[in-house]
């Protein structure tokens, strides 16, 4: 499915639903070793409770969803392209999902930008994690 960027294709967070629906299918169909890799992380997360864990968190964090871009790419790909903010700060994200050969969402990359919003990113999901395993995978210093 392709989605161009309009209003009608504006996501926002509600503070429990997201408004017009839009919900990465990939996330409920992922592998049990699943890793997931940002920028906006130091390492890679391993397993699908971990994955699902930090990507529900961060859909939270963003004040909406703009798609540019949903869909498959090539023979085990899925994309998203879309803009957001954050704490008001304009986030722009790609999203690579590469299926393994049983057709589960085996490896995740995000890539947030610009740098300043994904710092900011990165410490609030630091925050939102402190006390768990996963605090680690995010920046905890201010910036």
């Amino acid at each position: 499915m392709t989605h161009t960027a309009n209003p009608a294709r504006r996501r926002t967070w509600t503070g429990n639903v997201w408004a017009q629906d839009y919900y990465p299918e990939w996330l409920d169909n992922l592998a049990d070793d699943a890793t997931l890799e940002a920028p906006a992380m130091n390492g890679t997360a391993r397993g699908a409770e971990a994955v699902r864990a930090i990507v529900v968190e961060a859909r939270k964090h963003y004040e909406f969803q703009d798609f540019n871009f949903t869909g498959d790419y090539g023979d085990n790909g899925f994309l998203e392209d879309y803009t957001s903010q954050v704490q008001g700060e304009p986030l722009s994200v790609i999203v690579t999902v590469t299926r393994n050969a049983a057709g589960k969402a085996q490896h995740v990359v995000v890539n947030h930008r610009p740098r300043n919003s994904l710092l900011l990113f990165s410490r609030l999901m630091h925050e939102k994690f402190a006390g768990t395993p996963l605090a680690g995978h995010f920046l905890a210093d201010e910036f």
